[in-house]
């Protein structure tokens, strides 16, 4: 029998966009830290549906390390002032 998958949002960071359909489903791309199983948590970006009868359901995304934050970061820094420069 399959395990259940397990996790459990630690703080919420922001929402980076989000939309809702016709129907009432709302979907969202949203920054967390999040502990799956009994993991340490992790960083995570990725994106979610909320169903109009408020069921919630994580979709793809990407989960960093705090030095994989971290470095995402510094390269964020980087291009923004790349782009000043332009």
């Amino acid at each position: 029998m399959p395990t259940e998958f397990k996790y459990e949002i630690e703080q919420q960071f922001g929402t980076l966009s989000s939309s809702q359909s016709s129907t009432g489903t709302s979907y969202s791309k949203e920054v967390n830290l999040i502990a799956y199983g009994d993991a340490e948590p992790k960083y995570d970006i990725r994106n979610w549906t909320v169903n109009a009868d408020g069921t919630k359901r994580m979709g793809k995304g990407i989960t960093l390390s705090r030095e994989e934050m971290n470095e995402l970061k510094k390269v964020l820094d980087d291009m923004e002032e790349e782009l000043k420069g332009e």
